[in-house]
């Protein structure tokens, strides 16, 4: 057989759980890998843990791909080839490369107990963990028809070679396995039922893959892959072991692997915050891998033309969240205000505002895209110029501070200084202010208008004051700042 022209790569995911960000970096970089090279990405779903997979996991893997933009070329939802692509639907796929194996000499039948394989270990003074010692290997005929007679039920195991394994890792260089290191091991059960250890590099065969990239933490399995891959080209399926590259862990805080468990790993989280799939992917993609030593900001374009696989680190790789938002933030200020106006509807949204005036809000956008860093915190700066009179209040207890008993004169300063003003506009609004209470009432502009953002917007932390005024309008703004005076009078 003739090894495929194309750069094939696959992504194979288990649906169990949420869609972790450790798993989708490794979709990532698949992806940049095909994209890079003009290649192809499969998409296959492994689902034979009827126990744990689910449906609601599989479609949060699709929802989590489409959010985030990255297509694949065959798979499942788009069929090809290949299919079908979900390994629960390929069992008679599993059934003839398990006879062909057991056929070609390359596969036996086991019968040996974990008890048994630890008394012998221990008879022969060795570690009794140390695993299957081979010893099945060259049964007789007379020897498993006896074994069978006495009820036993085999397992299928893969002969491993005598020689020592060597491959290229596009990670980390030439990796080299010690003939007897790893020892035969088992592909399906008795009755044929297939293990992962079969299904998995089945499929890699027969859907042509050229490259795997995957984490770290699989490297030890290597070994036994890339002696199946041997053995099914020699019984006709497939053309051999293909090119991996091992990714660096992603790891949390203390350098810990960040597990499924972690809040921190779950995609969703980052999108119900607000990052966007530009910003989250630029992010994960420096998880291992960048672009320029000097640059850490670039689109998936820029990615897909740069990206190299042999250059991506083989250490681990810390999620820091303080980067992945600041990140984020760049992003945001590189997209369009229409643009970042339409994405902070769904974020509104969850603020209680449903329905907001779309021309307040073009307006306002622009006043906290340079201070947002997700979705969320624009949104919740926003949503005080959609809110009812009835409804508003401070946001919090810090915000609320700032309407205490002092804050009464303050306000009712502003009232005055701002009820008769012939235009209502940011500069107008800004110039009577500071009349009012930094030249009026000696205030230093932190004391003179901190009661006056609260009572406005019900944060400490808001869209340009004056700006948020103008685009209040005159009447609700004066009636915050009479409802921010009756507050704080009820303070005193």
């Amino acid at each position: 057989m003739s090894t495929p022209a194309q750069v094939r790569v696959r992504f194979s995911p288990s649906p169990t759980g949420t869609p972790h960000v450790g798993l989708i970096r490794t979709a990532l970089f698949n992806w940049a890998h095909a994209r890079h090279h003009g290649g192809a990405l499969v998409f296959r779903i492994e689902d034979t843990d009827a126990s744990r997979d689910s449906d609601e996991s599989y479609r949060s893997l699709l929802d989590a791909l489409e959010w985030l933009g990255l297509d694949w070329d065959e798979g499942v939802e788009k069929g090809g080839p290949h299919g079908p692509y979900r390994q629960s639907e390929r069992g008679e796929v599993y059934a003839d490369a398990l006879r062909r194996l057991i056929d070609g000499g390359e596969v036996y039948e086991s019968f040996s107990s974990a008890e048994e394989i630890e008394a012998r270990h221990r008879a022969a003074g060795r570690d009794p963990k140390l695993g299957y010692d081979n010893a099945d290997r060259d049964l007789t005929d007379e020897q498993r028809a006896a074994f069978r007679a006495e009820g036993r039920a085999p397992v299928y195991r893969l002969r491993m070679p005598d020689h020592d394994i060597t491959f290229t890792d596009l990670v980390r260089g030439e990796i080299t396995f010690k003939a007897g290191q790893v020892p035969d091991f088992v592909l399906a059960r008795g009755d044929g039922t297939p293990l992962y250890p079969l299904t998995n590099p089945v499929d890699d065969a027969l859907m042509e893959i050229t490259h795997v990239l995957r984490g770290e933490d699989l490297l030890a399995s290597t070994p036994r892959q890339i002696a199946l891959l041997e053995a099914l080209a020699r019984v006709g399926i497939g053309h051999g072991p293909f090119t991996y590259a091992h990714l660096p862990l992603v790891t949390g805080e203390g350098s810990r692997k960040l597990s499924k468990r972690d809040p921190q790993s779950n995609l969703f989280h980052y999108r119900d915050r607000g990052f966007v799939p530009e910003g989250l992917l630029n992010y994960l993609a420096l998880l291992g891998w960048s672009i320029a030593e000097d640059r850490d900001v670039f689109s998936l374009d820029e990615m897909v033309a740069a990206f190299d696989v042999s250059r991506v680190s083989s250490n681990a790789a810390r999620f820091d969240l303080k980067k992945a938002e600041a990140i984020n933030a760049a992003h945001l200020r590189l997209l369009a205000p229409d643009d970042f106006a339409e994405r902070v509807v769904p974020y509104l949204a969850a603020e209680g505002i449903t329905d907001p005036d779309r021309s307040v809000l073009a307006a306002a956008a622009p006043l906290v895209q340079e201070r947002s860093q997700v979705l969320s915190d624009a949104a919740r700066m926003l949503a005080f110029l959609f809110r009812d009179e009835e409804a508003f209040a401070p946001d919090d207890d810090a915000a609320a501070k700032n309407l205490g008993s002092d804050a009464a004169p303050v306000l009712e300063a502003a009232v005055a200084g701002l009820a008769d003003l012939p235009e209502w506009s940011a500069s107008a609004i800004e110039e009577s202010l500071k009349t009012s209470l930094v030249d009026g009432l000696e205030l230093k502009p932190r004391k003179a208008f901190a009661p006056v953002r609260v009572a406005i917007s019900g944060r400490t932390v808001s869209p340009p004051l004056y700006e948020s005024m103008e685009l209040l309008g005159r009447e609700r703004s004066l009636a915050r700042l009479g409802a921010g005076v009756r507050r704080s009078r009820s303070m005193g």
